[in-house]
């Protein structure tokens, strides 16, 4: 047999193997999942993106990783070092609670109304039983939903498209 005829017969079957693999695995697999992912999943799969005003205002983050709040008269994130990897879009309860008198001092909405929005945007990780938290970007959409003209005075670069 000659050498080339014995190269064949021994990597030939490897080789094809090989591409064959990373057809399914490089190609067809992720192409698969993206395309479930799309027709199941659609706000997830395209990164559960949050926008002022609906889905036709300007687009000012996503819900699933945190974004950096800084002003005084927004809900803060967690401290980057309370959070394992700096990402995390929520706080606790008690953290959404304790920054409502400094919102308050520098909108001079009311504590209560505060707390009443506070309220309305808890959330659970387990259905009922769960801890309860506040998605830091959904609570400040609907801080500047409720109280637009305040927020249109303290920040205009807020409604500009």
């Amino acid at each position: 047999m000659s050498i080339r005829n014995e190269v064949k017969r021994t990597y030939g079957p490897a080789l094809r193997l090989a591409i064959v693999s990373m057809l399914l695995c490089g190609l067809v697999f992720p192409l698969l999942v993206t395309g479930f992912a799309q027709v199941l999943l659609h706000d997830q799969a395209n990164g559960s993106i949050a926008h002022l005003n609906g889905s036709n205002g300007k687009s000012v983050g996503s819900y699933l990783i945190a974004q950096n709040f800084s002003s005084p008269f927004f809900f803060h994130s967690r401290n980057v070092t309370l959070s394992a990897s700096g990402v995390d879009p929520d706080i606790t309860l008690k953290d959404a609670l304790s920054q409502i008198p400094r919102i308050s001092a520098t909108t001079n909405i009311t504590q209560s109304d505060l707390s009443r929005l506070v309220g309305q945007n808890i959330e659970r990780t387990s259905w009922v039983f769960g801890d309860e938290y506040v998605n830091v970007l959904r609570i400040n959409l609907a801080l500047i939903q409720a109280y637009q003209s305040t927020y249109q005075k303290l920040d205009p670069a807020l409604f500009v498209q």
